[in-house]
């Protein structure tokens, strides 16, 4: 089933301990439909500046990514992250974040999107994402990612968005700082209690934790050691569990738990290379080789 997606396209420039990287492609949309495409068909809404580089857009296409909904703004500039990245690869400092066009972001979806069943709101200003809920009224499923800075500002729309959700992702402190509490158990379900179906809290290295009504898990990170990049690793994450559940037109509890496995594993190939390099090198097969492999470590 077709996947929509709607949040940020962005310039990143990325230093790590080792290396500097700049004019990278990222944003959460970005990593989130790459991901995704290995699995299902994926169309992407969001906004660009007119220095949006042309092979950008080319290699989105060439992927297969519906970019219909990619909209350029003449004479604006397009979202621009800069980070650096401490020596473990977990803690980054964002150096700069110029938000140009992405500020004034009003997603308008095409008709033929607003079809869609399957619907991911990356990371972006609440209300906007209520408003693209607006837009698929139709949808079967609808998860949505969040951060700190929305939980901090906009608790109120944040706490609406949530009682229209399905499903919610967003990362270990954004669970703390939300819920008030320090243990992610407690913050998983009382996170649950504010309306989404499902909730799960990604943990970086440490893997993901899964939280609905009637069960509890656990799914470790795949064990990579070429950790070059973890910039878009939770988009992918997000990209590959959503694009898994749109492929399979289904989420029930057995297939969430594999979406999940399947995100993982799409993070522990996106986290290989700056940008979306290694990610350009893999194909599905070398996903489900590596299921394969995730499989025989969590057996007994």
């Amino acid at each position: 089933m077709p996947l929509v997606v709607v949040g940020s396209v962005a310039i990143d420039n990325i230093e790590t301990p080792t290396a500097r990287r700049d004019n990278c492609l990222g944003g959460s949309a970005t990593h989130f439909s790459y991901a995704a495409s290995f699995f299902t068909s994926v169309r992407l809404v969001g906004v660009v500046g007119e220095d949006w580089p042309a092979e950008h857009t080319d290699l989105l296409s060439q992927r297969g990514i519906d970019v219909a909904g990619l909209s350029q703004v003449a004479g604006g500039k397009t979202f621009t992250w800069t980070g650096r990245y401490e020596p473990n690869m977990n803690d980054r400092e964002t150096l700069e974040v110029e938000l140009n066009v992405f500020g004034d972001f009003d997603p308008v979806l095409p008709d033929d999107y607003r079809k869609a069943k399957y619907v991911f709101l990356a990371n972006g200003v609440p209300a906007v994402q209520m408003k693209v809920l607006e837009q698929v009224p139709g949808r079967r499923l609808a998860v949505a990612d969040t951060m700190d800075l929305w939980i901090q500002t906009q608790r109120d729309d944040l706490e609406e968005l949530m009682r229209q959700l399905d499903g919610l992702v967003l990362n270990d402190s954004e669970a703390k700082l939300i819920t008030d509490t320090e243990n992610l158990v407690e913050a998983g379900h009382a996170v649950r209690e504010m309306g989404p179906r499902f909730v799960v809290i990604k943990k970086g290295e440490h893997g993901a934790m899964f939280f609905s009504e009637h069960e509890t898990y656990v799914l470790p990170a795949y064990p990579t050691p070429d950790v070059i990049d973890p910039t878009g690793a939770g988009d992918s994450f997000a990209g590959g569990m959503m694009g898994y559940l749109a492929e399979q037109d289904d989420f029930e509890p057995n297939t969430l738990k594999r979406a999940m496995a399947y995100g993982t594993l799409a993070a522990s190939f996106n986290v290989e290379g700056f940008g979306l390099e290694r990610m350009q090198q893999i194909t599905r097969d070398d996903i489900d080789r590596r299921m394969s492999e995730y499989e025989k470590m969590l057996s007994f």
